[in-house]
């Protein structure tokens, strides 16, 4: 029904998304360092992929967007060496090109925030697990992380620069997509899906109707510091005492 609705919506949707590309504002992605180092109490190396969403734009500073908002939140708590890997325009595939030349970098914390520039190329939902998988595969592999946080694809529907019937289009093909990976996702040891689970309401998204203002940031950044203070001392605990009963053997 979807397909057949999206044909015979093509040459509106077509015109739309033109449209829209004219007419977005196009926000820098947010100006400040992309790793440091703050708090006190044990290490916690934090790493966090993605598109603009996690580059901070719909922000001016670092500070106010994901990266340097949860580093703060989780700076009572730990001493966080944080890094951002983030680039406007990322999706699944240009990720994992971009992950397959990097050099193995240790990690306690992987947070991945992927999925809307799939969402708006139309990617098929086999074809995106596919390559949700494969990153998941290689961020394991760079960087060892005991907890990988998979951030939701959020609701389309409430993005304000987009027209009808295309956010409708978008909003129902995001929906499949997350359903699909949720699904996905689903007990994989070490490997967490946070839904997107923010109300809609004003203010919540930046000035160009399609990235988060500060404010969004921080509901974010907040769902994410709750779920690794919860989760950690659990592996924390786990991997400790593999290491005594290891030592215990020699």
């Amino acid at each position: 029904m979807d397909l057949a609705a999206r044909l015979a919506l093509s040459p509106v949707l077509v015109a739309q998304a033109v449209a829209v590309r004219r007419r977005a504002l196009r926000l820098p992605e947010a100006d400040g360092p992309r790793h440091g180092t703050l708090g006190s109490g044990q290490p916690l190396r934090l790493r966090i992929i993605g598109d603009s969403s996690a580059a901070g734009v719909g922000v001016a500073s670092q500070d106010d967007a994901l990266a340097g908002q949860l580093a703060a939140m989780l700076a009572d708590d730990f001493r966080i060496r944080w890094t951002l890997d983030a680039v406007t325009g990322a999706t699944t595939r240009s990720t994992l090109r971009r992950l397959a030349t990097r050099d193995p970098e240790p990690a306690d914390v992987v947070v991945t925030a992927l999925g809307v520039n799939d969402v708006t190329r139309q990617l098929p939902a086999r074809l995106w697990l596919r390559r949700q998988r494969a990153l998941l595969d290689r961020v394991a592999v760079l960087h060892a992380p005991r907890l990988i946080y998979v951030s939701g694809i959020p609701p389309l529907e409430h993005f304000p620069l987009l027209p009808d019937p295309l956010r409708w289009t978008l909003a129902r093909h995001g929906r499949r997509l997350e359903t699909a990976l949720a699904r996905d996702l689903t007990g994989r040891a070490g490997i967490v899906h946070v839904p997107y689970d923010t109300p809609a309401e004003p203010g919540l998204m930046a000035a160009d109707g399609f990235h988060p203002s500060a404010r969004l940031y921080t509901l974010w950044a907040r769902e994410l510091r709750g779920r690794i203070l919860s989760d950690w001392p659990k592996v924390s605990c786990g991997t400790a005492a593999a290491d005594q009963r290891a030592k215990a053997s020699r």
